[in-house]
């Protein structure tokens, strides 16, 4: 009973001292809502920051053709990550324009992405490539060529030059992969227009006696081995399974190539902390070490990922839609 009476007690002068105190600040026109609150640490604000953002991580995988399984392969790798990560990570399966709107709404933190989606993702969404992929097969690690390809009997040789090379293009039947694919289209027109045969992409017709499109790498090959065209642009790697035969591959040949095409990569939003994206990339790279690359190579038959800078990587790109007209 004592106890209760002296918390009672000091109760009504803790309140008084209160009241005091408003008094004395009202007096000196000051407002107590007006006064600075107390300082955090700027590493506790951004710690207490990534921990309301970012509970959970979720990676879109687009479905590139020739890989199969998508959604089981990603499922995979996304366990891993949330392994060292120590947080919920989602995999979701979606083709790039959907991958690239994901980042936009905020409905996903992380996405692989070809360059020109990269680029896209960039502009609508404040998101930034961090990875480029390497494969064996692609001639410049993180780069690979972009490749005209006729039939072995063709009478298309290759001459001493790029221009002379392609000027024997003029009146022939073009098969392109398809009007958004940057080695099967972007950098074969952006070529064409730095070597002065053509002068943007909606004058292809003027230069070429007919212009197709195969709507993937295998259908435009196909183009050219059923003689419906006479030479095709696609990506060096193409010219081998899943996208033609052995033996289809033996009746094709590169007439000329186009260098530096770049690699498909790993774009971060912006939302994503500093700290946290560090996190991240450490996290994906992860897929390089020897116990865990098999989970890498059977989802996009890539070796490794490697940290690239988004602007000098994606440069010839940029380049390249310039020349062709594109945005």
């Amino acid at each position: 009973m004592v106890l209760g009476k002296k918390r009672l007690l000091g109760t009504s002068v803790g309140l008084i001292g209160l009241s005091s105190l408003m008094i004395s600040c009202s007096n000196n026109g000051l407002d107590i809502a007006t006064q600075p609150a107390a300082q955090s640490s700027p590493i506790q604000s951004q710690t207490v920051s990534e921990q309301a953002t970012l509970k959970q991580l979720r990676v879109v995988f687009p479905s590139r053709t020739g890989s199969t399984e998508v959604q089981r392969k990603a499922d995979a790798i996304a366990k891993l990550l949330s392994t060292e990560l120590k947080m919920p990570v989602e995999a979701i399966v979606a083709d790039d324009t959907a991958a690239v709107e994901a980042l936009k709404s905020g409905r996903a933190e992380v996405a692989f992405l070809s360059s020109r989606p990269a680029l896209k993702a960039e502009k609508l969404a404040g998101a930034k490539l961090y990875l480029a992929e390497v494969r064996n097969d692609y001639s410049g690690g993180h780069t690979y060529r972009s490749v005209f390809v006729v039939r072995d009997d063709s009478e298309l040789q290759k001459k001493g030059d790029s221009k002379e090379n392609l000027e024997q293009l003029k009146g022939k039947k073009m098969s392109f992969t398809s009007p958004t694919s940057g080695s099967g289209f972007i950098f074969p027109v952006g070529e064409l227009v730095k070597q002065g045969l053509v002068p943007d992409r909606d004058r292809l017709k003027g230069f070429f006696s007919q212009v197709s499109y195969g709507g993937n790498y295998g259908g435009a090959l196909q183009a050219v081995l059923r003689g419906q065209a006479d030479v095709a642009a696609v990506s060096e790697y193409a010219l081998k399974a899943p996208y033609i035969t052995e033996g289809e591959g033996k009746r094709l040949r590169v007439l000329h190539e186009i260098s530096g095409v770049p690699a498909h990569g790993v774009a971060i939003d912006d939302r994503v902390s500093e700290s946290m994206r560090a996190q991240v990339i450490a996290a994906l790279q992860t897929l390089n070490e020897p116990a865990n690359n098999a989970l890498l190579k059977a989802l996009y038959n890539s070796d490794r990922l490697i940290k690239v800078e988004h602007d000098s990587h994606l440069a010839p790109v940029k380049e390249a839609l310039q020349k062709v007209g594109m945005e």
